[in-house]
């Protein structure tokens, strides 16, 4: 347990010793400042802007995951280039408890700042415990993100590559408020539409509870699916 405590620590830490890194721990302060006084700046001159409010927040609350998401799958890409995965890989602990001790930073990280972000927005003056919940949720996708990534890239080149593409399924869901509700089908599979629908349950009066539980139940199964894909080729 201590071993896989102070890697988990290390990780942490190698955040701010890599200077590439470092501009990505700033932006998701940046998107508060942007959330908190920018957009009610701008949606006040343009008023057709409040019937996207929701949207836009929405969108907000998953810069956390994407950055602390892209820095923690680059520290794995770069071990597992660089053949340090296979020191790991020699550790007498489970691979499996090793990868999700490693993943509880950037899980944190990304749903404080989705905490934090959701406690200054000046829109709707949300629960704080559903925020939190939603929060968590919107954290998971951080994790989600590490594991594509390290599963699939095989240097930072690729990772950068590989992040701009898990935008798009990360986003998509954000149509489903634009089409038929006979279209969702298409959305289901995406963890974030789950995410999505919850908050605008949450907003305009709805199951929140219901999106919720579905959305950590997927979250986590798919999770601990790449989990073990994962585990099987990143330590050799």
């Amino acid at each position: 347990m201590k071993k896989l405590v102070k890697i988990a620590i290390n990780d942490f830490r190698l955040v701010f010793r890599d200077n590439s890194l470092k501009i990505f721990i700033a932006l998701p302060l940046m998107n508060l400042v942007v959330i908190r006084y920018a957009v009610p700046y701008v949606a006040g001159i343009y008023e057709f802007l409040q019937d996207y409010i929701a949207v836009i927040l929405m969108l907000a609350t998953m810069q956390g995951s994407i950055a602390f998401g892209f820095i923690y799958s680059m520290i794995l890409v770069d071990e597992k280039d660089t053949n340090v995965a296979k020191v790991y890989g020699i550790l007498p602990v489970s691979k499996f408890w090793f990868v999700v001790f490693r993943l509880i930073p950037p899980f944190l990280l990304a749903t404080l700042a989705t905490f934090l972000l959701l406690l200054v927005e000046p829109f709707y003056g949300l629960p704080v415990l559903s925020n939190l919940v939603y929060s968590l949720l919107a954290g998971l996708v951080s994790p989600s993100m590490i594991l594509f990534i390290a599963i699939i890239a095989k240097n930072k080149i690729e990772a950068m590559t590989w992040q701009k593409l898990f935008n798009l399924p990360l986003f998509l869901p954000i149509l489903a408020f634009f089409v038929p509700v006979s279209f969702f089908i298409i959305f289901v599979i995406f963890p974030t539409f789950w995410a999505y629908q919850g908050f605008n349950s949450l907003i305009k009066g709805g199951n929140f509870w219901f999106y919720m539980s579905i959305g950590f139940a997927y979250s986590i199964l798919l999770i601990a699916l790449m989990i073990k894909r994962f585990t099987r080729s990143h330590f050799k």
